[in-house]
């Protein structure tokens, strides 16, 4: 276990430890640091705890639940704070960054519901209209230069953004996600059924991790969502882990060694609900992960929300 997390194992290692309850009609498979859940209508999707990205290089935590929500202050070597509020069920509600002198920005909002919200966290829209150049809409990592990687981690929605989305929503929501371009990060691969990053590929995050800490540099309420998938081997409930183990490996490599700032991503399994390659074998091109900028569809498109005062409240 490295940083609460299984490393250097495959999903079948895993096999053993999930347990598998049926609640309100809804089957649950608990793993140690994750659980999938499949809905009555037959969805199903992963959720882990990133919190356990922040523990790498940490002074000191401390952890306190007022009122039914969970605050996990992790401080860091040089003062500085990441502030993470989670609700009774886990779900993530908050994060924000503290500087050594108290001023506070908050990164996520996650207990945002617009008005025009309805039931639960997935959003039905039609897909977006991209009017850009294929290539430069899903970028490929591996022909991409270093500044086409930065443009896209920059680069504006595809069409104006209508509202305010929460993380959730833009977790679980594809066609809300896709009104940002995306980089296919295929410079490094995965074994079937393995979420390890080899050594010798983990030099090849280098010019991803630069983009990402240029842009964050720019803004420092940047965030990325780091998505994981699969190729179609394997069972769903399988796939949906082992994706997430994946897009976690990723960014804990980009924090670990790169310096990009946990807290400005998250990360999210997939499986293998998008394929690139439309075969139900094994797939070199599907086990990927991807990098896309969230950060306008969660403040509906603003260039950037105003920072607010220490102490106070997140914007609504």
């Amino acid at each position: 276990m490295v940083a609460g997390a299984v490393i250097g194992a495959t999903i079948a290692d895993l096999h053993n430890q999930r347990r598998e309850v049926v609640e309100g009609g809804r089957t649950i498979y608990n793993e140690p640091d994750r659980i999938i859940i499949r809905d009555p209508g037959g969805q199903a999707y992963v959720r882990g705890n990133d919190l356990y990205r922040f523990r790498y290089g940490a002074r000191d935590i401390r952890t306190d639940t007022v009122g039914g929500e969970t605050r996990t202050v992790v401080i860091r070597p040089d003062g500085s704070e990441v502030i993470t509020v989670v609700g009774p069920d886990g779900s993530l509600l908050r994060r924000i960054r503290r500087d050594p002198g108290g001023r506070e920005i908050v990164i996520i909002d996650n207990s945002y519901r617009d008005p025009r919200a309805v039931g639960g966290f997935y959003v039905d829209v039609p897909p977006p209209v991209v009017n850009i150049p294929y290539d430069r809409y899903i970028v490929d990592a591996e022909e991409a230069s270093p500044d086409v990687i930065y443009a896209t981690m920059q680069a504006p929605p595809v069409q104006r953004i209508e509202r305010r989305y929460s993380l959730d929503e833009i977790r679980y929501s594809p066609n809300v996600r896709m009104q940002m371009p995306s980089i296919d990060v295929n410079t490094i691969n995965f074994e079937t059924g393995s979420w390890t990053i080899p050594p010798d590929q983990a030099a090849r995050l280098q010019v991803i991790a630069d983009g990402l800490n240029q842009a964050i540099q720019r803004n420092p309420r940047e965030v990325f969502l780091i998505e994981g998938h699969t190729d179609a081997v394997g069972n769903e409930v399988d796939n949906l882990s082992l994706s997430d183990r994946r897009a976690q490996s990723a960014a804990e490599l980009l924090t670990q060694q790169f310096n990009v700032p946990a807290e400005n991503l998250t990360s999210q399994g997939y499986g293998e609900q998008y394929l690139k390659e439309q075969t139900q074998g094994p797939s070199l091109i599907n086990r990927r992960v991807t990098v896309r900028r969230i950060t306008p569809l969660l403040n509906g498109g603003q260039a950037s929300l105003p920072p607010p005062p220490p102490g106070t409240a997140p914007p609504r």
